[in-house]
């Protein structure tokens, strides 16, 4: 993991001492609201619909055990005992009282974290994939590279006040686990014939009201070059994109609009900051930057080649699936990363409490050098697990609540915290994907069904990612009444739907007590129309939406007749 310096200690300590001091003056009259309201964004504080929400920056998804201690603790003695890990590898604390929130400041900057950049019209937090430097397929370890992205862009200047909001991601192997094609630059780390490292940029990506893949501007951009070409991205964006309408504000909106005009630009603008570089003010990485970025991401001194161990045929059931799903092999011979889920039944989506904070934390110490990730899926994850040790990480992990043999299936679902907390929300989500988790509570259902994505969002923000679900579900509003639309064949862009692309519509929207016959009417077609192998995407495709659409839609007249005459 990347440790913070001398510089970084003193700048994050600094930072929270200049929000406590803005924070004593908000109080004592001399900074209104709305002048309060632009400096508590810029350290991640909302004001959201119950309470003030922070957002918590962990980087490209890396967290220490140390680091998720504090995050308990914070949860513990400020808010009421647990959090949320989101999408984009953040953390979410939704109920601390404004008047704590200098104290959580000092807390987390004493533990190398912050909210910097975690809201508000500049570049947010860089994600990556949450198997990064351990993955069996990886090409290149993006880490040191988010890295640089981050220190980079960290209170950079010129973009601290974009048209909107931007999100880079970054992958780093054959599998795209980041979801690069629906951020605003997604980049895909490459080696061409030579042997050189590189990037294949994608911009214009994005979800929202309008869902976009993003376009490829760069098959190679040299890595050593690629903060040079982001900073010819953003500076045309930052030029040319809308200010007047803040649902036409992102790039996507300006690069659909553009098209090959806006590449011209970029490149144009490239070119000339390359050519401008005479006395070395281009943000090129240097090799002596990146080694000593690099050099804190080097395998623990522990983690050699082991030799293989093989499985008994006699294992009981449960840690099978477990070993299945949750169990992903490594780069490293005798080892192996293991996914802490944190989709159960009793709680939300991505939620913990601080207890299951500390003892993934214990997890992490016993056997995993004290390292854990956040991931994309809202999930987390141990990169470091010998496989010998995969007995006791299961029956520990299982102790703690985060053995559930769900990784990929229908019940790893994603999703926002919806209605129940944000101000944006049109429905709610999490009783939607509390009723789906009782629905679906069978396992052997749920690993006869297969691999599916599910997503939830409470609104057209796309927070819980519903465009790029194989089903996806947005809540909207009717009148003052909760309803729900649902998408299908979505994708964003891993293994077994490798092509990011936005769902379709199936139809009318269904009433909040429709929602759930409806996702399980669309099921039962998969379970009774399927192929020998066929996963249900595979099935999807081959279909097409139509039968799934009647099949839901008469689930809805169903619902609807049974409602009546229970009445």
């Amino acid at each position: 993991m990347y440790q913070y310096t001398d510089f970084d200690r003193q700048f994050v300590h600094a930072r929270a001492a200049q929000f406590r001091d803005q924070l004593d003056r908000h109080f004592a009259g001399q900074l209104d609201g709305d002048d309060f309201k632009a400096l508590r964004l810029q350290n991640g504080w909302y004001i959201q619909r119950h309470a003030p929400m922070l957002r918590v920056a962990v980087p490209y998804g890396a967290i220490s055990s140390r680091q998720i201690r504090a995050l308990a603790e914070i949860a513990r003695v400020h808010d009421r005992g647990y959090t949320h890990f989101t999408t984009r590898q953040n953390v979410q604390f939704n109920w601390i009282p404004l008047t704590q929130a200098a104290d959580v400041m000092d807390k987390l900057a004493a533990a190398d974290m912050h909210g910097i950049q975690t809201s508000g019209n500049c570049i947010r937090n860089t994600t990556t994939d949450g198997l990064a430097g351990v993955a069996a397929d990886e090409i290149v370890d993006p880490r040191p590279y988010c890295e640089l992205l981050r220190q980079w862009s960290t209170l950079h200047p010129e973009f601290a006040f974009l048209p909107r909001k931007f999100k880079i991601a970054v992958s780093g192997a054959v599998e795209d686990r980041a979801a690069i094609g629906w951020h605003d630059v997604g980049l895909q780390l490459k080696k061409n014939e030579a042997g050189e490292i590189g990037f294949r940029v994608q911009v214009g990506g994005g979800m929202g009201r309008t869902p976009i893949i993003g376009s490829v501007i760069s098959e190679f951009v040299p890595w050593q070059q690629i903060l040079v070409y982001l900073e010819a991205i953003i500076r045309v964006y930052n030029r040319y994109g809308r200010r007047d309408n803040a649902y036409k504000a992102r790039i996507k909106i300006l690069v659909k609009a553009e098209g090959q005009k806006y590449f011209d630009a970029v490149n144009a603008e490239f070119a000339n900051i390359l050519s401008r570089d005479l006395d070395g003010a281009a943000h090129l990485i240097t090799q002596a930057e990146f080694d000593r970025v690099a050099a804190c991401f080097t395998r623990p001194a522990e983690v050699v080649p082991l030799p293989e161990v093989g499985l008994p045929a006699d294992l009981p059931l449960a840690y099978q699936r477990w070993i299945q799903r949750n169990v992903h092999a490594h780069q490293v011979p005798g080892w192996r990363a293991v996914t802490l889920s944190v989709k159960r039944a009793g709680q939300a989506p991505g939620d913990v409490t601080d207890v299951q904070m500390d003892q993934a934390a214990d997890l992490a110490d016993r056997y995993s050098f004290g390292e854990l990730r956040v991931t994309h899926d809202q999930n987390l994850l141990l990169p470091w697990i010998k496989a010998s040790d995969l007995p006791e990480v299961y029956a520990a992990a299982k102790a703690a609540g985060y053995a559930t043999p769900n990784i990929g299936l229908v019940t790893d679902m994603i999703a926002c915290p919806g209605g129940d907390f944000c101000d944006l929300a049109n429905a709610r989500s999490i009783p939607v994907a509390a009723e789906l988790t009782e629905r679906f509570a069978d396992l052997d259902e749920v690993f006869d069904l297969g691999e599916i994505d599910l997503h939830i969002s409470g609104c057209i923000n796309s927070c819980g990612h519903h465009h790029s679900g194989h089903i996806g579900i947005l809540g909207v509003d009717k009148d003052g009444s909760e309803w729900y639309q649902v998408t299908l064949g979505g994708s964003d862009g891993s293994a077994h739907a490798p092509t990011a692309v936005p769902g379709k519509v199936i139809g009318p929207s269904f009433a909040a007590s429709e929602i759930t016959d409806a996702v399980e009417a669309i099921l039962e077609t998969y379970r009774s129309e399927r192929a020998a192998g066929e996963k249900f995407i595979d099935t999807l495709h081959r279909l097409g939406l139509e039968p799934f659409k009647v099949a839901a839609n008469a689930q809805r007249i169903a619902t609807a007749r049974d409602h009546t005459a229970a009445a």
